[in-house]
């Protein structure tokens, strides 16, 4: 995403990632490239309005639209959940510990009973 910062592209992608159908989509792509005629078959609303869910999406570098002749096939690009994985991991250790915390209570609630 040209002229954004890593701080621009990473809310982008939360952004994108908040709407359902935009996850829903993300997840089809992850099996392999579609349509959008086919991205918005499962969904009960409008091509327009699955249209506007994949320009965020594309928007946010989540995916990329080729040019195929009359198609425009949708693809994931991995780099954004990459950084938002990366992101996240950074607090990985703060949340082990809390489950790591959460499991001896448990284990001491079970050998109090």
């Amino acid at each position: 995403m040209p002229g954004m910062n890593s701080d621009d592209q990473l809310d982008a992608a939360f952004a994108a990632l908040a709407h359902p159908v935009r996850r829903a989509i993300l997840a089809r792509l992850a099996k392999g490239t579609a349509t959008v005629n086919t991205l918005a078959e499962p969904f009960e609303m409008s091509l327009p309005a699955v249209s506007r869910h994949i320009r965020v999406l594309e928007t946010a570098g989540l995916i990329k639209r080729d040019r195929n002749a009359q198609f425009r096939p949708c693809t994931l690009e991995p780099g954004p959940l990459k950084d938002i994985a990366a992101w996240t991991d950074m607090y990985r250790p703060i949340w082990e510990a809390r489950f790591d915390t959460m499991e001896q209570l448990l284990h001491d609630m079970k050998d109090d009973s």
